[in-house]
């Protein structure tokens, strides 16, 4: 009954956010989701107790959950064919800035950590807020709610109580930060012009929705009968499937001694990953994977992204993290500034035609979501024609180093390693990233009209 009770609370939140984007103009101008909108104002109705039929615990849990949902349905969302009629040079630019934006994200990823513990250290000893968990913070800014969530869990069973009400409160306080920055930063570039294909947006994109006749983007196409099952059940059994076999994994990565194992039998959603590849991998074999349509698990992905973000927010106990609100918004702050410097250094410095883009879609990846990113880059290339939107999407590859810098984490965590020593762990990649940034030709040097505004790759 909690469980149902949050999800249609969190629905009648959702209706309401799309309701008011549609309606306030400050909020159609400033794109923001729909979703956040909701977040904000289900945050407010929980902590006022005026929703008494569920609690946060709950939408806490259903964080967990519906971020593993997004990553197995990403597993089983087959990827796109990279060919494409273009020259080589497309593609080279492309791989160029996948590269560019995914090393700068992993420096962001190892640096917010060691710098959150120092300004917990030097702010939160008078409200009793230990350094660690300043270390939150890449969780929450640089990946999501989700991950904020699910790894606050894992470092709570090592005995740091509230760690994951903490790094969602980081996360939802990132969201507001992706846009509320963001969008004096996108005014700021065009007025320096820097941004080649702004135009009006779409009143669709503004008012977040298609009205009948704008109605064209398909939902994907039906792969089963459905006198014999629904093509939405059929998916979702599959994920179903892929479920049980995440929690199967991660208790065979329970079987490994140390740390290691606990945190990896902890990470279902990772787990859930690995379980969707499996499955892909056996109905390739079995020649029926044309029974899953890409466009439609697209959709099961974005559906749990949404429903995330806004229990993500409802999540949030101001009880609980009142005590250390002001260490908190300090902390933010400083690591959306620095989050700031570093993405306008670099953006100017990858070399390509859509450098101001990028650093649009950098910052607000790196301190809400990919979605955010992508949301920020649509005010200035309305029609997605450079290829940041693909670039977003590919960067994920890089970022797939960043496990050098979780492993350090959660061994302070499980008190495992010192705190000194982990310092320099996590410190420890950012001149490699640095010296791969400059081999590959990402980090050049800065154009004298700010951003690289020059054609083509330099």
């Amino acid at each position: 009954m909690n469980l149902m009770m949050a999800f249609g609370w969190a629905g009648i939140m959702l209706c309401l956010g799309v309701f008011l984007r549609a309606r306030i103009p400050f909020l159609r101008n400033m794109l923001v989701p729909a979703s956040v909108i909701a977040g904000v104002i289900g945050m407010i109705l929980m902590n006022s107790g005026l929703i008494t039929s569920t609690n946060s615990a709950v939408f806490t849990q259903m964080v967990g959950q519906l971020f593993t949902i997004s990553f197995i349905s990403i597993g089983l969302t087959s990827a796109p064919n990279p060919k494409t009629p273009a020259d080589d040079s497309l593609a080279k630019h492309v791989a160029k800035g996948s590269l560019g934006m995914g090393l700068v994200w992993n420096i962001l990823y190892a640096l917010t950590p060691a710098l959150g513990a120092l300004i917990i250290m030097a702010t939160g000893k008078a409200f009793g807020m230990d350094p660690f968990y300043g270390m939150l913070i890449p969780f929450a800014f640089a990946q999501g709610p989700g991950q904020a969530a699910t790894f606050g869990a894992i470092i709570e069973q090592y005995g740091w109580p509230d760690a994951a009400m903490v790094g969602i409160t980081f996360a939802a306080v990132g969201f507001l930060m992706a846009f509320g920055v963001g969008v004096p930063l996108v005014k700021w570039g065009l007025k320096r012009g820097l941004a080649k294909n702004s135009g009006k947006i779409d009143a669709m994109v503004q008012r977040g929705y298609y009205k009948e006749e704008e109605q064209v983007v398909s939902l994907g196409k039906a792969t089963t009968y459905s006198g014999n099952i629904d093509t939405m059940a059929f998916h979702f059994a599959i994920i179903g499937v892929c479920y049980v076999l995440a929690v199967y994994i991660g208790k065979a990565f329970a079987l490994i001694p140390g740390f290691f194992g606990t945190t990896m039998s902890g990470m279902l959603f990772l787990n859930g990953m690995f379980a969707a590849y499996i499955v892909k991998f056996i109905m390739k074999k079995l020649h029926i994977d044309y029974l899953l349509n890409n466009t439609y698990q697209s959709k099961i992905t974005g559906w749990s992204a949404d429903f995330l973000v806004v229990c993500a927010f409802m999540a949030v106990e101001f009880y609980v993290v009142s005590k250390w609100i002001v260490p908190i918004i300090i902390e933010c702050v400083v690591i959306t500034l620095v989050t700031l410097v570093v993405c306008l250094y670099f953006g100017r410095r990858f070399g390509g035609s859509n450098d101001f883009e990028r650093t649009l879609g950098l910052f607000g990846t790196a301190t809400g979501t990919v979605p955010s990113g992508i949301a920020l880059v649509r005010i200035v290339d309305p029609e997605l024609r450079t290829s940041t939107a693909v670039e977003l999407g590919m960067m994920n590859i890089p970022m797939l180093l960043s496990l050098v810098t979780v492993m350090p984490l959660m061994a302070i965590a499980s008190k495992s390693l010192s705190m000194t020593v982990g310092f320099l762990l996590l410190l420890a990649p950012i001149p490699v990233y640095l010296i791969i940034m400059r081999i590959a030709g990402v980090w050049g040097k800065k154009k004298d009209s700010g951003l690289n505004t020059g054609e083509g790759d330099a």
